[in-house]
This record gives C-alpha cells, sequence and structure tokens, in this order.
C-alpha cells in the first residue's frame, strides 16, 4: 500500500474530495461521477479514498463479505447457513478496491449461474462477479463513458438498490452490493448519455490547477512521493488516520441527523427553479445534506449543507444547449436557495393561518361554551 499517494496530500480540488468523502459516508448517495482532463489525480483519489476507509466486520468465510450486524442484508449462502442453525464467523478486513476494466461484460460484472448444474443435479452454483467483489467496498471505473451502455446501467442499478439479483431460466440469486461506485472520465474522448448522468449521485468537472504556487507544492509532493514512498505515506498518516476516523464517526451518526419538511421545500424549490427533470436530484441532495452534517459533526440539516449538496447534484443535471457551461457557483445557489427558504416560510405561514381560520370557525360553529 506503500504505492498509493495519500488522500489528504491532494492539493485543491475540494469539490472533488468532498465528493468522494460523502459518498464513503453514505454510499446509497449513488456515487460520484468525475469529469475532467488527464492529470487531475482521478484516479489518483479513487484509489486513496479506498485506503484510508475504516475496516470493517466480514463474515469470515462469506463470499461476498456480508456484514454480521445486518443479518436483512445477508446472501443467500449466509442465510441458509443461519437457517440452518449456524453461527456465522466474523473478521474485519480493509475496505476493498475493485477496478472494473472497460471491456468487462454482463457476465463477469453481475456474475453468472450454472444453469446445466442446476438442471442435472438440482444444485444452485453462483460464480460471483465484480458486484460481488465490490460489496461493501469501492468500485472504481475509469473510462466509464467507453463501458457499454448496459453495463453501466447495470453497476448504477446495483449502487442504488444494494443489492445484485442474477436470474437464468426461472433459477435466481442475490446478494449484497452495496460500494461506492466512482466513475472517471475524459469528455474529450465522448459524453454520456444524458439518462446514465443522472444516474450518477454526484458529479465534478475537474480542471486543471492554474495557481503557479499550488502547482509547484503539487510537484514537489509528488517527487517526494516517488523518492521515498513509505516516508512520504509515514509523515501524511497522521492526517490519514484522522480522516478515517472522521468519516468512521460520521458513519455511524449519519442514522440520526434529521430535517425538517421547510427543508424538504427548499430543495424541491431549488430543483425546479433550476428545471430539473424528475426527482432523483432532490433525493439525492438531501441524502448528500445529511452526509455532510453527519461530517461536521452536526445532527440537524443546515442551509449549508443543502447548498454544498446541490453544487455537486445538479450541474450534470441541468439542460444545457451546445457549448453552454452547467457549472453553479455558490453564489447562484445560495441566492436561489434563499428564495426558496422565503418561500418555504410564506407557505408555512398560509398553512398555519388557515388552520387557524379553520378552528376559529369550529368554534363559532359550536357557540358559545357553558
Amino acid at each position: 500500500m506503500s504505492r498509493i499517494f495519500p488522500f489528504t496530500a491532494i492539493v485543491g480540488q475540494e469539490r472533488m474530495k468532498r465528493a468522494l468523502i460523502l459518498n464513503a459516508i453514505h454510499p446509497q448517495i449513488g456515487g460520484v461521477l468525475i469529469r475532467g482532463e488527464r492529470g487531475t489525480a482521478k484516479s489518483t483519489a479513487a484509489r486513496a479514498l479506498a485506503y484510508l476507509l475504516p475496516e470493517i466486520e466480514v463474515v469470515a468465510d462469506c463470499r461476498f463479505g456480508c456484514d454480521p450486524n445486518l443479518p436483512a442484508t445477508y446472501c443467500d449462502e449466509c442465510r441458509a447457513r443461519v437457517e440452518a442453525g449456524e453461527v456465522l464467523p466474523v473478521t474485519t478486513r480493509r475496505t476493498s478496491f475493485v477496478d472494473l476494466p472497460v471491456s468487462a461484460t454482463e457476465d463477469r460484472v453481475v456474475g453468472t449461474l450454472d444453469i446445466e448444474k442446476a438442471i442435472k443435479k438440482g444444485e444452485r452454483h453462483f460464480e460471483p462477479g465484480v458486484l460481488a467483489a465490490a460489496n461493501r467496498g469501492l468500485l472504481y471505473v475509469d473510462e466509464v463513458n467507453l463501458l457499454d451502455d448496459h453495463v453501466v446501467d447495470l453497476l448504477l442499478d446495483s449502487a442504488a438498490m444494494g443489492i445484485n439479483v442474477v436470474e437464468r431460466e426461472g433459477i435466481s440469486f442475490s446478494h449484497p452490493a452495496n460500494f461506492i461506485l466512482v466513475g472517471t472520465m475524459n469528455p474529450e474522448e465522448g459524453d454520456l448519455r444524458p439518462q446514465l448522468l443522472d444516474r450518477f449521485g454526484l458529479a465534478v468537472d475537474m480542471t486543471g490547477i492554474h495557481d503557479p504556487r499550488l502547482r509547484v507544492e503539487i510537484v514537489k509532493r509528488r517527487i517526494a512521493f516517488e523518492q521515498d514512498p513509505d516516508g512520504f505515506r509515514a509523515a501524511w498518516e497522521p492526517q490519514e488516520q484522522a480522516l478515517s476516523e472522521r468519516i468512521r464517526q460520521a458513519r455511524d451518526r449519519l442514522p440520526l441527523v434529521t430535517y425538517t419538511d421547510q427543508d424538504l421545500f427548499a430543495i424541491a424549490a431549488l430543483t425546479s427553479e433550476f428545471k430539473v427533470d424528475g426527482h432523483r436530484a432532490d433525493i439525492v441532495i438531501l441524502k448528500a445534506a445529511r452526509a455532510h452534517a453527519a461530517y461536521e459533526g452536526r445532527l440537524r440539516v443546515t442551509d449549508r449543507d443543502i447548498l454544498l449538496a446541490a453544487e455537486l447534484a445538479l450541474p450534470h443535471r441541468l439542460k444545457r444547449q451546445p457549448f453552454q457551461e452547467t457549472a453553479l457557483e455558490q453564489s447562484q445557489l445560495a441566492d436561489r436557495l434563499r428564495k426558496a427558504q422565503e418561500q418555504a416560510q410564506a407557505e408555512a405561514q398560509a398553512a398555519q393561518t388557515l388552520t387557524q381560520g379553520s378552528e376559529d370557525s369550529k368554534k363559532a360553529l359550536r357557540g358559545p361554551t357553558r
């Protein structure tokens, strides 16, 4: 692992790092698509994130790395063993990093069922695929725009649902497929269809850093890493451990993070204002906002959480004309969110007035009380 550049040593690219961390805290956000020119640390960041993720508990001899603390998510094999009265052995391991090749086929991704063995011997034999190896880990897809669209659909479906179901000739097998999906691409080599873009929870457009001082710092760190990888990692290990622990605590805190109807209305008004199709963006913004609140140690979503989430969830979903930029600045989002909050407050006051008026009418009809 000494050859993996530390995540915390990456210079700049704060949006990309935030998007990756939020997905690490809450994989159900639906992954992150990183679009950018060559040499902007896209693949470096993905590999570095997997290395610093906290260790996880797994069923020791499970092919899919099932979580022993969540029986509802067990694979078919673990479920059958528990029903037979077996106590599942538990161990811990590092978070896995799985690299999906561009040439991957559907069977390579989802796995295969041996139909011949099922027919002749009545045995259900499943050969795991990439999704099985990636369960509870990080699945990295470089040049995702060059993958077959059907394979990309399968990946995004599993990332959203957290389960992989394979069915052949009336025989089915299911296992958990809860992973952090990271796709990278160079737009110069072609883009994804809008339908597939929308399926990625978050997206970041990367550009090279133009500040000379930061560029110098990038060169210094890279050269130092290449000359002494072990020493460089050791120097950054305290920051790596601190971030790893912060992500672990945020994962534990996430289920406790609350939000209000006014937050939901603000998100809905924001997506409506930008004329975003469908409702996936609203759901993603809420999930990412909760993850960000958990990351900052809070149990309540704030406007800042919504803004930072929208900055990552909206740009790739905006309708645009050729050569039109889709980047959203914080000032734009803050202005729209302020209007949305004002509208939400007005709606709440109107509803309260209506309720109060209804109560007054009921009292008037009942007459004076004795």
